[in-house]
């Protein structure tokens, strides 16, 4: 086991790690830029939509799950140019993949509000 800190002081740290890779995502990422602004302007629409708790969880946790893929994304793309700058099968692969999960993330996103934007039409 890695020595380090624990408790209360473990926790500070890590917000502060989480922060800082949040602050690194939005001024590196224009993808996560983009999404953050979709998220910042359904995120109000699914309590407008939505009627309760249950309803507005399931609006809202596809938001955050494009953003939280998006994230994972960019720290793949990070890690394989770091490893290797010089185009490599491997490395296309990565970075393919990461782009895949973003857009499967997107895919639910439209899925979840299209199918609940319908349900309501229709009821």
């Amino acid at each position: 086991m890695k020595p380090g800190k624990t408790g209360i002081s473990r926790i500070i740290d890590a917000a502060g790690y989480s922060i800082a890779g949040l602050k690194a995502a939005f001024q590196h990422e224009a993808a996560f830029r983009q999404e953050c602004l979709m998220t910042l302007l359904m995120f109000p629409l699914a309590f407008v939509l939505g009627q309760n708790p249950v309803e507005w969880a399931l609006l809202i946790g596809p938001l955050f799950l494009v953003l939280i893929i998006e994230v994972v994304n960019s720290a793949i793309e990070a890690v394989v140019d770091l490893v290797s700058p010089e185009h490599h099968p491997l490395a296309g692969r990565a970075k393919d993949l990461g782009s895949a999960a973003v857009m499967l993330s997107l895919m639910l996103l439209f899925l979840v509000w299209g199918f609940f934007i319908l349900q309501r039409m229709a009821g």
